[in-house]
């Protein structure tokens, strides 16, 4: 039986690539390269720069701690979801957010909006709120390497719920999830629509405040099932739904 070839690993560059181009790596994807993946000249790796293909390339040449690598293909990657649905979450407290984000980038979301609504716990503004937006990009990347994805999902700054609501087309479809609502989503139907808001509260739920004012902006509330789940778990439980019932299995 034939032994299965290793799997490449997949490297994100922020640079424009393209076949034959020759390239010399950032410090970090050298570092994973040479350092963790131990990998040296003549060896084989993909590079991608979320233009929707893949690189194939080679390392050509180390010096010191730069890798230099020549691209010798390139493919396009067709595993987007038919459903492009922006996450439009609450902002959570430590780890959460970056589990979300992770998570929900392998899910196949094509944007995420943090937002702060009147029970968000969390505070970011200025410095701070920009670190933390870098931070969360290089945790979608790579959650983009990891998956497959050739397309990264964009990350906004964190806006009010107010601010938010505001900036939507009103011809979007814009889900709220409510465990008071009445439609779920066995009723839900997208009537062939395939642009998707969905707005995910805090750790305490949105408030009454917040549920009028998504009301107020068109978006309709629904219900995951019996239990309240945690903010961690709604928008990733919607989101995976959906992809069965609609996206990426419909």
């Amino acid at each position: 039986m034939k032994e299965r070839s290793p799997r490449l690993s997949r490297i994100h560059v922020d640079a424009r690539l393209a076949k034959g181009i020759r390239l010399a790596l950032p410090d970090s994807a050298t570092a994973h390269l040479l350092r963790v993946l131990r990998l040296g000249i003549g060896d084989a790796c993909v590079l991608f720069n979320g233009d929707g293909h893949d690189y194939a390339a080679t390392i050509v040449s180390v010096a010191k701690k730069i890798a230099e690598i020549e691209v010798s293909d390139a493919y396009p990657i067709d595993n987007e979801s038919p459903l492009r649905i922006t996450l439009a979450q609450s902002l959570a407290r430590g780890e959460k957010m970056d589990w979300i984000i992770q998570k929900a980038t392998e899910l196949g979301v094509v944007a995420i909006q943090p937002i702060v609504s009147e029970r968000t716990e969390v505070k970011l503004d200025g410095e701070r709120a920009d670190k933390r937006r870098a931070h969360w990009r290089a945790v979608a990347i790579a959650a983009c390497e990891q998956c497959g994805r050739a397309r990264l999902p964009s990350i906004a700054e964190p806006l009010a719920l107010h601010q938010y609501a505001a900036t939507l087309d009103p011809e979007l479809l814009k889900l709220m999830l409510d465990p008071d609502a009445e439609p779920t989503l066995r009723t839900l139907s997208l009537a062939g629509r395939s642009d998707i808001e969905l707005a995910i509260g805090p750790e305490g739920g949105f408030s009454q405040r917040d549920l009028a004012q998504l009301k107020a902006a068109g978006f309709l509330g629904l219900r995951l099932g019996p239990r309240v789940l945690r903010t961690e778990t709604a928008g990733l439980a919607a989101l995976a739904a959906l992809q069965v019932l609609c996206g990426d299995c419909g």
